[in-house]
């Protein structure tokens, strides 16, 4: 499909809703960084974000766009990474003065701080992509690190993407096979959506879904070219990440692309940068969580309909928390679920009463068998998240990932089902 025959937004049969979305235009070609000049005539002087690498693949084709126009550069470390957090807003922020437009150059993370930096300065961004590595790119939400916890900030939409398949296509292979993995983990995000709908009545759009859906089904079709660099290939995947971005503008929420699987990811990045621990690239980290998550669908599955909830003792619980996630961090995700209430709140005559209906959804998901099967196509092995995390690891962010966000997923029900077998539960 063409993403720009939606832009304009869509009246949805499906839910009822008129979906919108504010991006202007969408290239993604060889040679799109030259539309730049036409995209950017209107504006006055222009804040140019990138880091060091990002602005060495396509610094020279933005500044060539932009020549003529009154610019200035916020050019980040390199050799670091760069983490979206106060620190980083505040260096963009100090560049502002007389700033009419923002162009970021990157992926994940400078598309997050644009993003961010631009909404509340009530201005303009457009985004120079330069890897097929994420679905962000479309999408109004801002992953941010804000006093040391992972949020997900709902900020507004670039005005334009700008995709250059000449540059996308020479991406580090990693963030390729992220980009691709993102995709696939929209198998476990759609499944806890359709759960979330069936268990709390949560919003739900079938036409969403079903383009989301598509989406992965094209994405499995690059498998052989994106190892290739095949340029026709890398571009399928970007056309599908940028679609999925617009689903989640559409949707106005960030539901039809992020669950479980997602907050695995988040919990190792976010564990990594407390503890100063290596962590996975998102996309890959969420890939190889899909795995993880599709074994719990599968257990919950043979576990049958539960008889009893798993509910955690207060000091045990707040004490695991500060020691997985740090004293501020931790402390932050108690008072998260405390106002959210979900430790308190009685599931299971829900669980018992959908039942069947709850096990046919869970069953709809690819096994974990054929999920680890789609990621080996483009050379991911899910060892790789053992040899990172170890098990142990990997185990309490199946236990403790939920408690980083206020999305209800299977891993609640993993949890109301299992406990933790270290802890002195309540069962009732």
């Amino acid at each position: 499909m063409d993403i720009n025959e939606i832009l304009g937004g869509v009246k949805c049969q499906a839910c009822g809703r008129d979906h919108a979305c504010d991006i202007e235009s969408v290239f993604v070609e060889s040679g799109a960084i030259a539309h730049l000049s036409a995209l950017c005539e209107k504006y006055g002087k222009i804040l140019v974000v990138a880091d060091e690498n990002t602005f060495g693949v396509a610094g020279k084709q933005t500044m060539d766009a932009l020549a003529g126009k009154e610019t200035e550069a916020v050019i980040f470390d390199g050799k670091s990474v760069l983490i979206p957090d106060e620190r980083a807003i505040e260096h963009i922020r100090a560049h502002m003065d007389g700033v009419t437009l923002l162009v970021g150059i990157g992926s994940g993370v400078i598309q997050d701080l644009c993003k961010y930096v631009s909404f509340y300065a009530h201005l303009p961004y457009m985004i120079v992509a330069t890897a097929p590595s994420m679905d962000g790119y479309a999408s109004t939400a801002a992953a941010m690190i804000l006093g040391g916890m992972k949020e997900t900030i709902t900020a507004h939409l670039p005005r334009a993407i700008v995709a250059d398949v000449d540059v996308l296509k020479n991406a580090p292979m990693e963030m390729i096979r992220s980009g691709y993995g993102d995709i696939i983990g929209k198998w476990s995000a759609l499944n806890d959506w359709r759960i979330a709908t069936l268990l709390n009545g949560e919003y739900f759009c079938q036409y969403i879904y079903d383009i989301t859906y598509d989406m992965i089904g094209e994405t499995l079709k690059t498998a052989n070219g994106l190892v290739k660099r095949d340029a026709e290939s890398i571009k399928a995947l970007t056309y599908a990440l940028i679609t999925v971005g617009v689903m989640m503008s559409f949707a106005t929420t960030s539901r039809p692309a992020s669950g479980c699987e997602h907050h695995l990811s988040h919990y190792f990045e976010i564990t990594g940068i407390v503890h100063g621990e290596k962590y996975l690239a998102h996309g890959i980290d969420v890939a190889y969580s899909t795995v993880v998550v599709a074994k719990l669908r599968e257990e919950i599955v043979k576990h049958g309909a539960p008889s009893v909830q798993h509910y955690p003792e207060r000091g045990y619980y707040e004490a695991k928390i500060k020691e997985l996630y740090g004293d501020s961090v931790g402390e932050g995700c108690i008072a998260l679920q405390d106002k959210m209430g979900r430790y308190n709140e009685s599931r299971l005559e829900k669980y018992i009463a959908n039942w069947d209906k709850i096990s046919e959804i869970l069953s709809e998901m690819p096994s974990s068998a054929e999920i680890e099967e789609m990621l080996s196509l483009v050379g991911l092995d899910v060892q790789e998240l053992v040899d990172t995390y170890g098990e142990k690891k990997i185990n309490e962010a199946v236990l403790y990932a939920k408690d980083l966000k206020d999305r209800y997923t299977i891993l609640w029900m993993y949890y109301d089902i299992n406990g933790d077998k270290d802890e002195p539960c309540k069962r009732r």
